[in-house]
């Protein structure tokens, strides 16, 4: 786990040097990418995959993986490998891999259950959620498992719609990842169902379960009483196990916060590794 002190410091640092940075777009890394034929989705999914320096040179080495929906080569995947690879370059993260799932229906995927009309006015098929979830633990995570050398640490990043996907899962299955990254999340899906569930879903939480959560909000995000309950849920219910922080970010907007707050948070969440020591 993170201290909240060393991780809003490694926030502030990025911020403080990467600003003028970003102007200039870094070159995609290198990458590669697969394909699972899904028996769960009744589809063929597409993944890319960004492997750390130093990958193929070290056999024996093992990394944590970073996964994340909306990663198709359109979507966000491109921005976060390129600021994952400049991190790790530059000494200010430890090596991961980064797996990006390409999106099919993506409001199909990324949505649970509602039992509001509007809601199910976005899309010819909502609700999926369940099904995307176990794609990733029953096909997709087994898969990665075999194809790359990984060191049993998980993470899941996601914003918006899918920001909503990484909380559900945070509820409905927080076994499935160690750190979950929920930046803006659709919060207001269901009537807000999935943040007054929060207290009830907190204080049945796994007994010795340890996890981070990472939750942040844009100036103008549509959240309003929804994230104010899932927030005092968690200040009022977080287990002691429960490493989690909650980021506004009142000088974004919910079409920028991705890109230019993600380089901060996996800088914090995943720092260097000391040498002589093991995984953290």
């Amino acid at each position: 786990m993170v201290p909240r002190f060393t991780y809003m410091l490694a926030c502030v640092a990025w911020f403080a040097i990467a600003h003028g940075a970003m102007a200039e777009e870094a070159p995609m890394p290198s990458h590669e990418s697969f394909d699972v034929a899904s028996k769960v989705l009744h589809e063929t999914r597409h993944l890319n995959v960004y492997l750390p320096p130093g990958y193929a040179a070290d056999p024996q080495a093992r990394y944590p993986v970073l996964y994340m929906p909306d990663g198709g080569m359109q979507e966000d995947f491109p921005h976060v490998a390129r600021d994952v690879d400049a991190a790790i370059r530059t000494g200010q993260m430890r090596p991961v891999v980064v797996v990006g799932i390409e999106n099919t229906q993506r409001r199909r995927d990324m949505t649970g259950p509602t039992r509001v009309a509007s809601d199910r006015e976005i899309a010819p098929q909502v609700g999926g959620a369940k099904a995307f979830r176990a794609f990733l633990a029953e096909e997709l995570m087994p898969e990665v498992r075999k194809r790359y050398r990984t060191d049993g640490q998980t993470a899941i990043v996601g914003e918006s719609l899918a920001g909503l996907f990484v909380m559900e899962t945070f509820f409905e299955q927080p076994e499935l990842f160690d750190i979950y990254i929920a930046i803006s999340p659709s919060l207001w899906w269901n009537d807000g169902a999935l943040a007054k569930a929060a207290s009830a879903r907190l204080e049945s939480w796994p007994h010795g379960m340890k996890r981070t959560l990472h939750l942040s909000s844009a100036a103008d995000d549509i959240v309003g009483t929804a994230l104010d309950t899932l927030v005092a849920a968690l200040r009022e219910n977080a287990p002691p196990n429960l490493d989690w922080r909650y980021e506004p970010r009142p000088d974004l907007h919910h079409a920028d916060i991705y890109v230019k707050s993600s380089p901060g948070i996996f800088r914090a969440l995943f720092p260097p590794q000391v040498k002589g020591k093991g995984a953290q």
